[in-house]
């Protein structure tokens, strides 16, 4: 499938709004999993002081838990999925989908001139494909 002007040549930083939500290392998962609800997000970065260490998603904290870790002593740093997926504020939304299903994952950070500017997760590019114009007939 081509897309021409279609979703798929949608830029990534059309779709990052929001501030990156950031948690530090030594963060618990209950602190985590506090903070994925407040904010009514998906994943958050780990890291401090402009350091990015990893990434923990929903996912990461709901298998944490099954396979029985203590969420108030397990950190967010010892949980924390890297090494990290990037791509340039220019990439175009085709480009994310074909680097996440290569890469096998959900989430993408973004970054313009060195800088972490956004997350993309799939259902972001899920909804960019979802709401689309069908191309010509």
């Amino acid at each position: 499938m081509t897309d021409g002007l279609g979703a798929g040549s949608i830029l990534v930083s059309d779709l990052v709004e929001d501030e990156v939500v950031t948690v530090p290392p030594e963060a618990n998962l209950v602190d985590v999993a506090e903070t994925l609800l407040d904010d009514n997000i998906g994943a958050v970065v780990v890291g401090s002081g402009g350091t990015v260490t990893g990434i923990l998603s929903e996912r990461d904290v709901v298998r944490a838990v099954a396979e029985g870790r203590d969420p108030v002593s397990t950190l967010a740093g010892d949980i924390a999925s890297s090494p990290l997926i990037w791509c340039d504020a220019d990439a175009t939304v085709a480009e994310v989908a074909a680097q996440m299903m290569t890469r096998y994952v959900r989430h993408v950070l973004v970054e313009s001139e060195g800088a972490l500017v956004g997350i993309v997760s799939a259902r972001d590019l899920l909804g960019v494909y979802g709401t689309a114009e069908p191309e010509g007939d």
